[in-house]
């Protein structure tokens, strides 16, 4: 069995009124998942770095850049029957412009921006609610023991 990291997971935020906002997607009716909504997903290129996947699904699912791009300390991963394959799945944080348009893709139907508990329950994997737990932890707390790598 192989072993595979060729998508990523990246979480939007944004501080609106000294508050925590979220950016979730819903993935159109001809998408895979259909309807569930989620934080911007992608594939890796071939001879793409993760965070340069990142920035390049960001604008083409949003229409936003990120402003600061953190890789958080948390790999979720699942297992696909239809290539036999485990496939790891780097998490990543960015920080937008709390004025900026969000203009979603065709991939997508609909977006919202929600707090962290909303969100939590929107999404639909139990490893992207924890990645939305150590993002929070991270953000809200004064003193913290783990720092983000800040690759932008």
């Amino acid at each position: 069995m192989e072993l595979n990291a060729s998508m990523i997971e990246a979480h939007i935020y944004r501080k609106k009124n000294d508050k925590i906002e979220f950016l979730l997607l819903k993935r159109g009716e001809k998408a895979n998942y259909p309807g569930i909504w989620q934080m911007v997903t992608g594939k890796v290129k071939k001879n793409e770095k993760a965070f340069e996947t990142v920035l390049r699904e960001v604008k083409e699912e949003t229409n936003l850049i990120a402003e600061k791009l953190f890789v958080v300390p948390n790999v979720n991963s699942f297992y696909s029957i239809a290539d036999d394959k485990v496939n790891f799945v780097p998490v990543f944080l960015c920080l937008v412009d709390e004025d900026d348009e969000v203009k979603i893709s065709k991939e997508h139907c609909k977006f919202r921006w929600v707090s962290k508990a909303k969100a939590k329950k929107m999404v639909a994997w139990t490893g992207q609610q924890k990645s939305l737990d150590i993002i929070y932890s991270y953000l809200t707390k004064k003193e913290n023991q783990i720092r983000f790598v800040e690759i932008k």
